[in-house]
């Protein structure tokens, strides 16, 4: 009796060996599923999961992943190509209105030096101001196409941030005091230094600026602290939750900005983000706070 025990004790732990090395192999095998799944989504690939387990069930899991991965690649395809066409289509019609819209500009103001009632003249003004509207927007569109269509990061140097701020809002001055907005200024006195493109920098705060004279109630606060973090915040009590939530989507307005693309903050994002930098947007209290970061460098 005691003697069929032991063999019994001895099966068992032979069966619980057995079922360690299984449980061992199967939680390898799903990490170099989950491995694999993460590479394939981040590069594009035509390469597949490839297991060394030969457990059908692994291998059906494999399977499975690898006909989502098709299908997926398949998808990305589709929108990569259809967003490249959108972005060729926006550059054709944007610069085939810029010649038409010149002309225009062109004879209003040949029309100007004619002699003409005042009703006339006050035509020709509104016509004017919605031709120049129209290049305005033109041009916006222009810009956001190349913009999306190339990388800067091959022209980034050290840029302080304080003096690039301070550029900015002096640039805005007169815009900023036609709309009655005295902005609150806190700008860290320790010098921010960060591997950017100051170009595309001075971009993203002329946009901010633009933006925050768009929807503010008459306030501008902007923040520069000593770890890099930069704040545009500004009473908005015409902007919801939702309505701020798609700020940067492009093509995106509010009712506030009718002569707006809704192309501002989606370039900012778009500049910031091949910066490697951070943007976000809150709203709490009717007050829009946008947020954005450029993380640290080694100098």
């Amino acid at each position: 009796m005691e003697r069929w025990l032991w063999i019994s004790m001895g099966i068992l732990f032979i069966i619980i060996i057995v079922l360690l090395i299984k449980i061992y192999l199967l939680k390898k095998t799903v990490k170099e599923i989950e491995r694999a799944f993460m590479d394939r989504l981040i590069t594009d690939t035509n390469t597949l999961i490839d297991i060394s387990s030969s457990d059908r069930h692994m291998l059906h899991l494999a399977n499975t992943i690898n006909k989502q991965l098709r299908k997926l690649r398949t998808e990305r395809h589709k929108f990569q190509q259809g967003d490249l066409e959108l972005k060729n289509a926006v550059t054709n019609i944007s610069h085939d209105l810029r010649t038409p819209l010149t002309a225009i500009c062109g004879y209003l103001d040949l029309l100007e030096r004619e002699e003409k009632s005042k009703t006339v003249s006050r035509y020709i003004q509104v016509m004017k101001e919605r031709a120049e509207t129209l290049i305005a927007l033109t041009e916006e569109l222009f810009r956001y196409s190349v913009i999306t269509s190339t990388k800067n990061s091959d022209i980034c140097e050290q840029v302080i941030i304080n003096s690039v701020l301070e550029e900015s809002i002096a640039a805005f001055y007169t815009i900023l005091k036609e709309g009655n907005i005295v902005p609150e200024i806190e700008i860290s006195k320790t010098k921010v230094v960060r591997m950017l493109d100051p170009f595309a920098l001075s971009r993203v705060f002329s946009n901010l600026l633009s933006n925050a004279i768009k929807y503010s109630d008459g306030d501008l606060k902007i923040t520069l602290s000593d770890n890099g973090e930069i704040l545009f915040s500004n009473r908005a009590s015409g902007l919801d939750g939702v309505q701020v939530g798609k700020l940067f989507d492009r093509f995106y307005t509010v009712e506030a900005a009718r002569k707006s693309t809704g192309l501002g903050l989606a370039i900012s994002k778009t500049l910031i983000e091949q910066m490697n930098g951070r943007i976000s947007a809150k709203y709490e209290n009717d007050r829009l706070s946008i947020y954005i970061f450029f993380p640290d460098i080694e100098i």
